[in-house]
């Protein structure tokens, strides 16, 4: 415990927290191509590569990846959620943070239904992380109708 004199002296210091998104915190000027530092919740990057990685030791599962280019520059690897996507190369995406916790290294997630991710097809609950709208769940093609004979 500090001495008041000490406390005068001194003073205390603030413990900062350390970010856990760092990607997400800095930003690229183009026109005078510097960086500088500006917290945002979600950027826009372009996939590089989609792939799949196994998980740490208890789990088992083959999830999927992508490796993604930030428009600031900074290449970052985000989980793509819920079952089935349509992502390629090339592809635009929108990344928020979040870690995977069987994942190592992984601390992005890729956005549902912004850009060229589309949402969880067939989807009923927490649609919203996903992505998907309402009604749309998968359609079941109706079998045509039989047709009456025209009499003159």
């Amino acid at each position: 415990m500090p001495t008041v004199s000490q406390l005068v002296r001194k003073g205390r210091k603030r413990i900062l927290k350390k970010k856990k998104t760092v990607s997400l915190s800095k930003w690229f000027n183009a026109r005078e191509r510097k960086f500088s530092e500006q917290s945002s919740p979600f950027k826009r990057g372009v996939v590089l590569s989609v792939r799949t990685m196994t998980p740490k030791k208890p789990n088992s599962a083959l999830r999927k990846v992508a490796r993604v280019r930030l428009s600031n520059k900074q290449e970052i690897t985000a989980y793509i959620m819920g079952e089935g996507h349509e992502l390629a190369e090339h592809s635009i995406v929108m990344v928020r943070g979040g870690r995977v916790k069987d994942l190592p290294g992984v601390k992005y997630h890729v956005v549902r239904g912004k850009f060229d991710t589309t949402g969880v097809v067939g989807r009923q609950q927490g649609r919203s992380r996903y992505g998907t709208k309402k009604g749309s769940a998968p359609k079941k093609a109706a079998a045509p109708a039989a047709e009456a004979p025209v009499t003159p």
